[in-house]
């Protein structure tokens, strides 16, 4: 087998991992808090465009009550008694078994990027999830490029993401 194959092959399944993880927490969230969580960042944007992103967390949006309003202290509980540890309380970013996931509120994207909770995709299978389609990911990608944070540390990631974003929308 060469090279190529052996390096799709690893990919394929370190996100399939990080996927699993991710369907594992979101069944948590579904079964015991009613919550249908957003798969965001790189992982979700490597799933829609079926492509190596090297996610290195697991992104979730949840609605914001659980994030920044009343219920956090519940949340962050609820995770707690679940094995996840809280390693950052700014971030929202909690570690279990040596990956990081990090929550946000969902809402939020319709301010930052005009994407409505209703128009983005609910995935049925085992577990409830949310997914949002390429043409969302750009807006989320193209705005997120002008934020000063990712300027100066993800630029170039995010400038490769839109890239890829276009190219498989075909608007190169």
């Amino acid at each position: 087998m060469g090279l190529i194959w052996i390096t799709i092959l690893l990919w394929y399944w370190k996100m399939k991992e990080k996927l699993k993880n991710f369907m594992n927490n979101a069944k948590l969230l579904n079964d015991n808090l009613n919550i249908i969580p957003l798969l965001y960042g790189s992982l979700g944007l490597e799933v829609v465009a079926a492509s190596n992103l090297n996610a290195d967390d697991i992104d979730i949006l949840i609605p914001t009550l659980y994030v920044k309003g009343p219920k956090w202290e519940e949340f962050k509980a609820f995770l707690e008694s679940n094995g996840y540890v809280l390693i950052d309380s700014k971030e929202h970013t909690f570690r279990k078994d040596n990956i990081d996931y990090s929550y946000s509120c969902l809402e939020e994207l319709e301010s930052f990027v005009d994407i409505l909770v209703k128009d983005i995709r609910v995935i049925n299978d085992d577990v409830s999830y949310l997914l949002l389609s390429l043409e969302q990911y750009l807006k989320v990608y193209e705005k997120s490029a002008l934020d000063g944070y990712r300027m100066n540390k993800k630029e170039k990631k995010d400038l490769e993401k839109i890239k890829l974003i276009k190219s498989l929308l075909g608007r190169e």
